[in-house]
Protein backbone atom coordinates (compact mmCIF):
# COMPACT_ATOMS: atom_id res chain seq x y z
CA UNK A 1 0.00 0.00 0.00
CA UNK A 2 0.77 3.95 -0.58
CA UNK A 3 1.72 5.54 2.71
CA UNK A 4 -0.94 7.43 3.69
CA UNK A 5 -1.34 9.90 6.22
CA UNK A 6 -3.22 8.73 9.38
CA UNK A 7 -5.69 6.19 7.16
CA UNK A 8 -9.61 5.19 8.04
CA UNK A 9 -9.35 2.31 10.11
CA UNK A 10 -9.20 -0.25 7.18
CA UNK A 11 -5.72 0.57 6.60
CA UNK A 12 -4.78 -0.15 9.68
CA UNK A 13 -6.69 -3.26 9.70
CA UNK A 14 -4.82 -4.59 6.81
CA UNK A 15 -1.49 -3.88 8.53
CA UNK A 16 -3.07 -6.13 11.50
CA UNK A 17 -4.08 -8.68 9.07
CA UNK A 18 -0.66 -9.99 7.57
CA UNK A 19 2.77 -10.95 8.43
CA UNK A 20 4.44 -8.53 6.44
CA UNK A 21 3.19 -4.95 5.26
CA UNK A 22 4.82 -3.77 2.05
CA UNK A 23 4.81 0.05 2.04
CA UNK A 24 4.81 1.26 -1.66
CA UNK A 25 7.08 4.68 -1.47
CA UNK A 26 8.91 4.32 -4.71
CA UNK A 27 5.51 4.91 -6.59
CA UNK A 28 4.46 8.12 -8.48
CA UNK A 29 2.76 10.25 -6.41
CA UNK A 30 -0.97 11.05 -7.05
CA UNK A 31 -1.87 14.79 -6.05
CA UNK A 32 -5.86 13.93 -5.06
CA UNK A 33 -5.05 10.81 -2.89
CA UNK A 34 -4.45 10.49 0.47
CA UNK A 35 -0.54 10.54 0.97
CA UNK A 36 -0.61 14.44 2.25
CA UNK A 37 -4.57 14.45 3.60
CA UNK A 38 -7.14 13.18 5.15
CA UNK A 39 -10.59 13.47 6.49
CA UNK A 40 -11.81 14.23 10.13
CA UNK A 41 -15.26 15.55 11.80
CA UNK A 42 -15.62 19.56 12.25
CA UNK A 43 -19.43 20.55 12.90
CA UNK A 44 -20.80 17.34 12.29
CA UNK A 45 -19.19 17.24 8.91
CA UNK A 46 -16.21 15.30 6.95
CA UNK A 47 -13.73 17.91 6.50
CA UNK A 48 -10.17 17.43 4.86
CA UNK A 49 -6.85 18.49 6.75
CA UNK A 50 -3.81 18.38 4.24
CA UNK A 51 -0.03 19.09 4.49
CA UNK A 52 1.46 21.69 2.33
CA UNK A 53 3.39 19.75 -0.92
CA UNK A 54 6.13 21.31 -2.92
CA UNK A 55 5.48 21.10 -6.67
CA UNK A 56 3.24 17.86 -6.61
CA UNK A 57 3.24 15.80 -9.14
CA UNK A 58 2.24 12.38 -10.77
CA UNK A 59 5.77 12.67 -12.39
CA UNK A 60 7.51 12.32 -9.38
CA UNK A 61 8.13 9.39 -6.50
CA UNK A 62 6.33 9.65 -3.64
CA UNK A 63 9.37 9.06 -1.48
CA UNK A 64 11.26 12.22 -3.35
CA UNK A 65 7.90 14.41 -2.91
CA UNK A 66 8.74 17.50 -0.40
CA UNK A 67 6.84 19.29 1.82
CA UNK A 68 6.44 22.99 1.22
CA UNK A 69 8.51 24.43 4.01
CA UNK A 70 8.14 28.39 3.35
CA UNK A 71 9.16 30.97 6.12
CA UNK A 72 8.07 31.48 8.42
CA UNK A 73 9.57 28.04 9.27
CA UNK A 74 6.66 25.64 9.78
CA UNK A 75 3.73 27.72 11.01
CA UNK A 76 1.71 25.11 8.95
CA UNK A 77 1.75 22.64 11.64
CA UNK A 78 1.18 25.03 14.34
CA UNK A 79 -2.07 25.91 12.22
CA UNK A 80 -2.85 22.03 11.29
CA UNK A 81 -2.18 21.09 15.22
CA UNK A 82 -4.71 23.95 16.17
CA UNK A 83 -7.57 22.79 13.65
CA UNK A 84 -7.23 19.05 15.43
CA UNK A 85 -7.37 20.97 19.06
CA UNK A 86 -10.06 22.92 17.76
CA UNK A 87 -12.03 19.38 16.15
CA UNK A 88 -11.54 17.45 19.11
CA UNK A 89 -10.60 19.11 22.77
CA UNK A 90 -13.93 17.84 23.91
CA UNK A 91 -13.28 14.06 22.38
CA UNK A 92 -13.06 11.52 25.14
CA UNK A 93 -9.53 10.36 24.57
CA UNK A 94 -8.15 14.04 23.30
CA UNK A 95 -5.56 13.90 26.08
CA UNK A 96 -4.34 10.70 25.21
CA UNK A 97 -4.56 11.25 21.22
CA UNK A 98 -3.01 14.97 20.36
CA UNK A 99 0.42 13.78 21.59
CA UNK A 100 0.76 11.22 19.10
CA UNK A 101 -0.32 14.00 16.67
CA UNK A 102 2.29 16.04 17.76
CA UNK A 103 4.76 13.86 17.41
CA UNK A 104 3.99 13.07 14.04
CA UNK A 105 3.84 16.22 12.30
CA UNK A 106 6.80 18.16 14.87
CA UNK A 107 9.08 15.51 13.78
CA UNK A 108 12.02 16.99 11.66
CA UNK A 109 11.62 15.97 7.86
CA UNK A 110 11.49 17.32 4.06
CA UNK A 111 9.58 14.75 2.90
CA UNK A 112 5.75 13.64 2.67
CA UNK A 113 6.79 10.35 2.37
CA UNK A 114 8.34 10.29 6.07
CA UNK A 115 5.36 12.18 7.75
CA UNK A 116 2.62 9.47 6.58
CA UNK A 117 4.86 6.33 7.38
CA UNK A 118 5.38 7.90 10.77
CA UNK A 119 1.75 8.52 11.17
CA UNK A 120 1.59 4.55 10.25
CA UNK A 121 4.00 3.47 12.66
CA UNK A 122 2.82 5.98 15.68
CA UNK A 123 -0.64 4.52 15.52
CA UNK A 124 0.56 1.29 14.95
CA UNK A 125 2.62 1.72 17.79
CA UNK A 126 0.03 2.87 20.58
CA UNK A 127 -2.07 0.02 19.55
CA UNK A 128 0.41 -2.32 20.01
CA UNK A 129 0.50 -3.73 15.69
CA UNK A 130 3.72 -5.50 15.66
CA UNK A 131 3.79 -6.39 12.03
CA UNK A 132 7.20 -5.92 10.39
CA UNK A 133 6.61 -2.89 7.90
CA UNK A 134 8.73 -2.79 5.06
CA UNK A 135 9.68 0.26 2.32
CA UNK A 136 9.76 -0.80 -1.29
CA UNK A 137 12.57 1.90 -1.77
CA UNK A 138 14.75 0.29 0.74
CA UNK A 139 14.36 -3.42 0.01
CA UNK A 140 13.28 -5.19 -3.53
CA UNK A 141 15.23 -3.46 -6.08
CA UNK A 142 12.54 -4.28 -8.72
CA UNK A 143 11.09 -0.39 -9.45
CA UNK A 144 11.33 -1.15 -12.88
CA UNK A 145 8.45 -3.70 -12.63
CA UNK A 146 4.85 -2.75 -12.86
CA UNK A 147 1.50 -3.55 -11.57
CA UNK A 148 0.81 -7.28 -11.03
CA UNK A 149 4.21 -8.05 -12.18
CA UNK A 150 5.91 -6.58 -9.54
CA UNK A 151 3.38 -7.60 -6.54
CA UNK A 152 3.98 -10.79 -7.53
CA UNK A 153 7.99 -10.23 -7.72
CA UNK A 154 7.61 -8.92 -3.97
CA UNK A 155 5.88 -12.12 -3.03
CA UNK A 156 8.19 -14.15 -4.49
CA UNK A 157 11.22 -12.16 -2.44
CA UNK A 158 8.97 -12.65 0.79
CA UNK A 159 8.37 -16.40 0.00
CA UNK A 160 4.51 -15.64 0.48
CA UNK A 161 1.53 -17.58 -0.28
CA UNK A 162 -0.95 -14.88 0.03
CA UNK A 163 -1.36 -11.61 -0.76
CA UNK A 164 -3.93 -9.49 1.05
CA UNK A 165 -4.86 -6.23 -0.39
CA UNK A 166 -7.40 -3.27 0.53
CA UNK A 167 -10.83 -4.13 -1.02
CA UNK A 168 -10.28 -1.12 -3.37
CA UNK A 169 -7.61 -3.49 -5.72
CA UNK A 170 -10.30 -5.81 -6.80
CA UNK A 171 -9.74 -3.64 -10.37
CA UNK A 172 -6.33 -4.11 -10.58
CA UNK A 173 -5.60 -7.68 -9.93
CA UNK A 174 -6.56 -11.29 -10.92
CA UNK A 175 -6.48 -14.19 -8.57
CA UNK A 176 -5.72 -16.19 -11.84
CA UNK A 177 -2.83 -14.55 -12.50
CA UNK A 178 -1.87 -14.82 -8.69
CA UNK A 179 -2.63 -18.64 -8.53
CA UNK A 180 -0.53 -19.38 -11.37
CA UNK A 181 2.21 -18.40 -9.35
CA UNK A 182 1.29 -20.16 -6.72
CA UNK A 183 -0.35 -17.26 -4.44
CA UNK A 184 -3.49 -16.99 -3.62
CA UNK A 185 -5.29 -13.07 -3.91
CA UNK A 186 -7.58 -12.34 -0.81
CA UNK A 187 -9.06 -8.74 -0.04
CA UNK A 188 -9.70 -7.31 3.31
CA UNK A 189 -13.05 -5.55 3.41
CA UNK A 190 -13.74 -3.70 6.66
CA UNK A 191 -17.32 -4.24 8.00
CA UNK A 192 -19.42 -1.48 9.09
CA UNK A 193 -18.42 0.19 12.00
CA UNK A 194 -20.42 2.95 14.43
CA UNK A 195 -19.56 4.59 17.82
CA UNK A 196 -20.53 7.49 19.74
CA UNK A 197 -19.21 11.18 18.20
CA UNK A 198 -20.15 14.19 19.15
CA UNK A 199 -24.14 13.77 17.92
CA UNK A 200 -25.77 11.94 15.43
CA UNK A 201 -25.66 11.06 12.74
CA UNK A 202 -22.83 9.25 12.68
CA UNK A 203 -20.30 10.35 10.03
CA UNK A 204 -18.07 7.16 8.95
CA UNK A 205 -14.75 6.19 7.51
CA UNK A 206 -12.58 9.33 8.49
CA UNK A 207 -9.21 8.94 9.84
CA UNK A 208 -8.12 6.75 12.47
CA UNK A 209 -7.69 9.91 14.00
CA UNK A 210 -11.22 10.15 14.59
CA UNK A 211 -11.87 6.70 15.99
CA UNK A 212 -8.87 7.05 18.56
CA UNK A 213 -10.55 10.52 19.77
CA UNK A 214 -13.57 8.87 20.70
CA UNK A 215 -12.70 5.23 21.59
CA UNK A 216 -10.59 3.93 24.10
CA UNK A 217 -7.08 2.08 23.27
CA UNK A 218 -8.88 -1.34 23.85
CA UNK A 219 -12.09 -0.64 22.12
CA UNK A 220 -10.12 0.38 18.83
CA UNK A 221 -7.94 -2.76 19.07
CA UNK A 222 -11.02 -5.08 19.34
CA UNK A 223 -12.46 -2.76 16.08
CA UNK A 224 -9.12 -4.24 14.09
CA UNK A 225 -10.59 -7.53 13.99
CA UNK A 226 -13.97 -6.45 12.47
CA UNK A 227 -13.31 -7.02 8.82
CA UNK A 228 -13.63 -10.51 6.72
CA UNK A 229 -11.04 -11.54 3.86
CA UNK A 230 -12.64 -12.16 0.50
Amino acid sequence: MQPYLFPYIGYFQLIHAVDTFVIYDDVTFIKQGWIGRNRILINGQAAFFNVPVKHASSFMLIRDTLLDDHPPHRRWIDKLLKTFESAYRRAPQFGRVFPLLEAVFTRETARVADLAVGSLKTVADFLEIRTPCVETSTVYGNAHLKGEARVLEICRAERASEYVNASGGRALYSRDRFEAQGVALRFLQPRPLEYPQFKPPFVPWLSIVDVLMFNPRETVQEFLDRYDLV
